[in-house]
């Protein structure tokens, strides 16, 4: 999170939240529900996601294991897992968050706009079963 969201939520924000321990409680609570998926690299991870309910509540790549396919072979199971169960999926990302907006879309989700919702401005992405992989 340091590195890649430093740029569009500041300094503050992102300091924030790591040292609020947020996160790692987050992490906690979903896995004794299930739904925590990681992708390991020479036994560390490299990549991590939560699935709740119909949402990737939670999808992340190390950045230096950025542009090497991780991200679209989480997604995928992301996507296959949430499909089987739902008809229509969704996941959230920060409007200046290009990168990531980029991904989303070039993986086939669909921006349904800004959330209207306290906190920082989210974008909600949907995809659904008859959407083409």
């Amino acid at each position: 999170m340091d590195a890649c969201y430093r740029g569009f939520l500041g300094d503050e924000a992102v300091d924030w939240f790591i040292n609020s321990g947020a996160s790692d409680t987050h992490v906690e609570s979903h896995l004794g529900q299930g739904g925590v998926y990681c992708i390991l690299l020479d036994g560390r991870i490299a990549g991590l996601s939560i699935l709740d309910g119909p949402t990737v509540d939670l999808m992340m790549i190390d950045p230096d294991e950025h542009c090497r396919g991780l991200g679209r072979v989480l997604l995928r199971h992301a996507e296959e897992t949430l499909l089987a169960r739902y008809p229509v999926i969704r996941l959230e990302t920060f409007p200046d968050n290009v990168r990531a907006r980029a991904f989303y879309e070039a993986c086939g989700w669909v921006s349904g706009g800004l959330l209207e919702d306290e906190g920082p401005a989210k974008l909600v992405y949907t995809r659904s079963a008859a959407a083409p992989s």
